[in-house]
């Protein structure tokens, strides 16, 4: 995606070709706008690209915590705008030379490895309804919106919004495109979809887990909490709007955590553990 080729800088919307979304028909009015993390998929995607880029050497160990660490203190303590300017700009960084080709393969080696095994069955199902209905469905998150199409392509969804990085002849520049589709910014480029493509929202879907879906909740006729965290549950009830609970008791009792990135911190800093304990044996001559 060049900066400068008249696509609107904040939203970028991918239709994705595929068997199930070849239901939708022509001139459709409704559509289903589904989060990603933690309302399709358990977890954070993102983190899981992260460790798949990790383990291709993309990046260093530093790098695996300090992004799980941001991870987790988002999920637990919520939206802290500097957190996540030096969160995006730290993984703009990294991805800066690398080839869209190659991060786009390296993703779907981690959705089937990983992604794939974590999809929420209730959640697969409700968007397959939608499909079966006519409706068109798309993702829209705060993840890379090439990570975004390739789920939707694997679901059979229409296509998604998501976060864009800046790549020029086939290389990431280091620089994004327009802002992070998150929070506010999800309901904006739902809404300038809609326009575009004839959307009612009032007749339409939403579907989010957190708090800072509530913006793209409120954007449509028909709200419904997947999973929500804390806040999102009380604010769901004050309002009125159907809750989903598609995770296990286990799961439920830590609800406003991303397991995931805690999982994650713990396993990045485990494996700085055992490299510095190895380089410590080995300049003091341990066996």
């Amino acid at each position: 995606m060049h900066a400068g080729d008249g696509t609107d800088q904040r939203i970028v919307a991918a239709t994705v070709e595929t068997p199930l979304a070849a239901l939708v028909p022509d001139g459709t009015r409704v559509a289903a706008f589904f989060d990603v993390d933690n309302t399709i998929i358990r977890g954070a995607s993102s983190f899981h690209l992260a460790v798949g880029l990790y383990r291709r050497g993309f990046f260093r160990k530093r790098d695996l915590v300090n992004f799980a660490g941001q991870q987790a203190r988002y999920r637990v303590f919520g939206e802290d705008r500097r957190q996540i300017d030096e969160l995006r700009a730290r993984a703009l960084d990294i991805m800066r030379g690398h080839s869209v080709a190659e991060v786009t393969a390296i993703a779907e080696d981690v959705y089937d490895e990983v992604l794939s095994l974590r999809i929420y069955p209730g959640t697969q199902a409700l968007l397959d309804a939608h499909l079966a209905d006519g409706h068109a469905v798309w993702l829209v998150t705060a993840t890379p919106v090439e990570i975004g199409e390739l789920i939707a392509r694997r679901l059979g969804a229409t296509g998604a919004l998501g976060t864009v990085a800046e790549h020029e002849d086939g290389y990431y520049t280091g620089r994004l495109v327009g802002d992070l589709v998150h929070g506010e910014a999800k309901a904006s480029a739902v809404r300038a979809l809609a326009a575009r493509e004839g959307y009612e929202l009032d007749r339409c879907h939403a579907y989010g887990d957190s708090t800072n879906d509530v913006p793209i909740l409120s954007t449509v006729g028909h709200p419904c909490a997947i999973n929500p965290d804390g806040r999102l549950r009380r604010h769901a009830a004050e309002v009125g709007w159907p809750v989903r609970e598609f995770r296990t008791r286990r799961r439920q009792a830590r609800r406003g955590v991303n397991a995931a990135s805690l999982a994650g911190v713990v396993w990045a800093l485990a494996v700085v553990g055992r490299a510095l304990r190895r380089s410590i044996r080995g300049r003091m001559g341990a066996p």
